[in-house]
């Protein structure tokens, strides 16, 4: 019996390996605009609001060369820094072959949400996607998930959130949909495993089988 009729995916550590290309590329940005070097937990506190409100903060006087500067490095170096994980374009087949439908819930602003969907193949997919830029409140708020919910008339037991950070936990809460939590690359990974989510995947293979069995 199908358990799920919706999934909603994050992007960052849940689809795609962009850790290493989000790093370089603020680093590359304070580096030229502040001469300054700034760490990866320095970042990953920064997490939160989209990359432009991330940089009016740290680089206002120079914002529109900055945030161009940051989406050209951002794209530039996709190809090499970041990529889908493998296995993952077989677990969106099996939802999308089983006419479920699909969504994004992404902290990050649309612009860089479009040019890594685009760049790892997988934008097709999707059949809404929610980032920073189209919620009034950025996550943990539930503002991306109410959306799709009403888009695709789905009852709320039956939509699984997916994601690797406690924000994808507390948001799902807060919408009252299913969390799968996973933590093949999660960088907080300690305090997930501490909120206790609904799922818990440690491997791509975990979740494919998963959604395998309840589709």
């Amino acid at each position: 019996m199908r358990k799920f009729d919706g999934f909603i995916f994050d992007i960052d550590g849940t689809l795609a390996s962009t850790n290493e290309l989000i790093f370089s590329t603020f680093r590359h940005i304070t580096k030229r605009y502040l001469n300054s070097d700034i760490s990866d937990a320095e970042i990953i506190n920064l997490f939160g609001p989209t990359e432009d409100e991330i940089i009016k903060i740290f680089i206002n006087d120079n914002f529109e060369e900055a945030r161009k500067d940051y989406y050209e490095f951002y794209r530039t170096n996709h190809a090499e820094m970041a990529d889908v994980y493998p296995g993952l374009i077989d677990v969106l087949d099996l939802i999308k072959e089983a006419g479920i439908p699909l969504s994004i819930y992404t902290g990050k602003g649309r612009k860089s949400s479009i040019i890594t969907l685009t760049e790892i193949g997988v934008i097709d997919y999707f059949d809404l996607i929610m980032t920073g830029d189209d919620v009034a409140e950025p996550k943990p708020s539930r503002l991306g998930i109410d959306p799709f919910i009403e888009k695709f008339n789905l009852d709320r037991d039956r939509v699984l959130m997916i994601g690797d950070s406690p924000a994808d936990i507390i948001a799902a809460r807060e919408a009252n949909v299913k969390i799968a939590s996973v933590v093949w690359d999660a960088y907080a990974k300690d305090e997930v495993l501490k909120m206790n989510p609904d799922y818990l995947f440690h491997s791509v293979d975990e979740l494919y089988q998963f959604i395998k069995e309840s589709i």
